[in-house]
């Protein structure tokens, strides 16, 4: 398992308040007002934060961090440095910005603020925590010791202690400089990221210390034209032997495995057991995908459209960036290949070795899952480290189950089942329904602290699936009752939460604050759901 764009399902925190720290009302402004045990600013503000206003959604937000900039921790002025990333209006009418925190101009990573305004020009909510105090940082400085091919020298000598001189590597992004939080303490790095397939896929993110050199952190963030012809229906049969209808484009050639029929296309290829990918554009000849080693690329191709589906009828998202985005996959990848993963581009999946796994690609939630992934990283962009990376990993084993209930017969609350051992019955990946049969925590309290599996992203995030599992299905747990609210309500509910409101570096106190905002947002704050999702976290130690 490699550290972010890996994002691979091998197996491997919540404090989060229902109720706010603290609040204030008046003249008909409402702020709750949510803090991180560990840190003196906000986590999460939500309420009628402004009066109404015919203002820009952007000047809304920027006013009103003008106003708070002492909450924040931040100087005189500081706030209005902010870069606008984005502004969007989601399905309720809400305008989404969100803001970039920079020092001097210089970005502080994963520092993102999400802020909603609504059709009156009233600001909901912030989301989002930022660095605060950075003028009070001594030696804080714009200006690097060291210059960007210095850096990325010390970057390239530390893969190399991994991987030797054989990595095939793409070129490398500029190194760019950032504030980065070293061990909580702010400091001047260069940002540099390294993506290669061979001899091992990575997507390596290193931050090395802009004065000395030092190597401060890395992790590794692995999450053709068409062809002419007809658009058809071919028949295949898929891993676990099971006949279905896929897309393909006909000609003379043969079929191929792209779909044009839903957003700029699905397309599969085969690696052939390399490892360069994409890869050959799937053929069949015979129009007739029925061989044993077509059965990872019918399971590829058929899910990947499933997954799209699902997103677009339930959520109205048009593929996983929002704007139609070609679904690339990759099957037959390496040798034996125990894992799949999001490139960062696209998907790839190996053969198992046919003990531990079968074809990754013959499994629906294993698809949704990686999927989930791209619509992460194209979302809330979160880190694949600590607790930002353990919801992450969570959201992806959520929608992996949402999916698999809306087209499976068989669905269940398990994810990998249908490739994962399959000399052994019953077993799985991770268990959402109760995640302690893997051996992993299904309270806060259990939480996994060390540094391994970058900070537990597999591990922690059966903490959260474990509160997704009761919000849709009900139950008492830790002698905590949950009225279950089904499965539809629960993924608008972790849909919205993920789109809208999470950060990059969003910890588990934000997610709880803000699933509750999501579902305020969608049913009402007196409603029953509302009720459903803090009693769901509190299940699981997040009170």
């Amino acid at each position: 398992m490699k550290r972010s764009r890996l994002y691979c399902l091998a197996v491997a925190a919540i404090l989060i308040l229902p109720t706010p720290v603290y609040g204030a009302q008046s003249s008909g402004i409402t702020e709750q007002v949510y803090v991180d045990s560990d840190s003196t600013t906000p986590a999460f503000i939500a309420g009628s934060l402004t009066p109404s206003s015919p203002g820009d959604a952007q000047e809304i937000v920027h006013a009103y961090l003008g106003e708070k900039e002492k909450l924040y921790g931040l100087a005189e002025g500081e706030s209005a440095q902010f870069q606008t990333v984005s502004e969007t209006t989601d399905e309720l009418g809400l305008v989404n910005v969100k803001l970039q925190q920079l020092f001097n101009g210089i970005p502080v990573f994963g520092s993102i603020i999400s802020a909603h305004v609504d059709s009156n020009g009233v600001l909901k909510s912030v989301s989002g925590e930022l660095v605060p105090n950075l003028m009070e940082v001594p030696g804080l400085t714009e200006t690097a010791a060291l210059d960007s091919g210095q850096a990325s020298a010390a970057a390239i000598e530390s893969l190399e202690k991994f991987y030797g001189r054989a990595m095939e590597m793409a070129p490398a992004e500029k190194p760019e400089l950032v504030i980065y939080l070293d061990k909580e303490v702010p400091v001047l790095a260069y940002h540099i990221r390294y993506e290669f397939l061979s001899p091992a896929p990575g997507n390596y993110h290193y931050f090395v210390d802009a004065q000395t050199g030092a190597i401060l952190e890395y992790y590794n963030q692995i999450h053709g034209a068409a062809p002419e012809g007809n658009d058809s229906l071919t028949d295949g049969i898929g891993v676990l032997g099971d006949r279905k209808k896929v897309n393909t484009v006909l000609n003379s050639a043969g079929s191929y495995l792209t779909d044009r029929t839903r957003g700029k296309g699905i397309f599969t290829y085969d690696a052939a057991n390399g490892t360069e990918i994409p890869g050959t554009l799937w053929l069949d000849v015979d129009h007739q995908l029925d061989a044993l080693f077509d059965g990872a690329a019918v399971d590829a191709h058929y899910y990947a459209g499933l997954t799209f589906d699902y997103f677009k009828t339930v959520h109205g998202r048009n593929s996983y960036d929002g704007q139609g985005a070609a679904i690339v996959s990759t099957v037959h990848y390496g040798k034996d290949y125990n894992n799949a993963f999001w490139s960062g581009s696209q998907m790839v999946y190996g053969d198992g070795d046919g003990k531990k796994f079968l074809p990754l690609s013959g499994s629906l939630d294993v698809i949704a899952h990686e999927l989930t992934h791209a619509l992460t990283e194209s979302t809330a962009g979160l880190i694949y480290w600590n607790d930002a990376g353990a919801i992450n990993e969570s959201m992806s084993d959520i929608f992996g189950v949402l999916i698999e209930h809306a087209y499976s017969k068989t669905p269940d609350w398990q994810i990998g089942e249908d490739v994962y051992t399959p000399e052994v019955s019953g077993d799985a990946l991770r268990s959402l329904a109760d995640p302690t049969l893997n051996g992993l925590p299904d309270h806060y309290t259990k939480r996994y602290l060390g540094l391994e599996d970058f900070g537990g992203v597999h591990i922690n995030s059966s903490i959260s699936n474990k509160a997704a599992y009761l919000l849709a299905n009900g139950g008492t747990h830790f002698n905590v009752k949950v009225e279950g609210i089904g499965i539809e309500k629960t993924g608008k509910i972790f849909y919205r939460t993920l789109t809208q409101y999470l950060t990059p570096t969003t910890k588990f106190r934000q997610l709880q604050a803000a699933s509750v905002q999501a579902a305020t947002d969608l049913y009402g704050v007196d409603s029953q759901e509302v009720k459903s999702v803090k009693a769901a976290f509190a299940a699981v130690g997040l009170k």
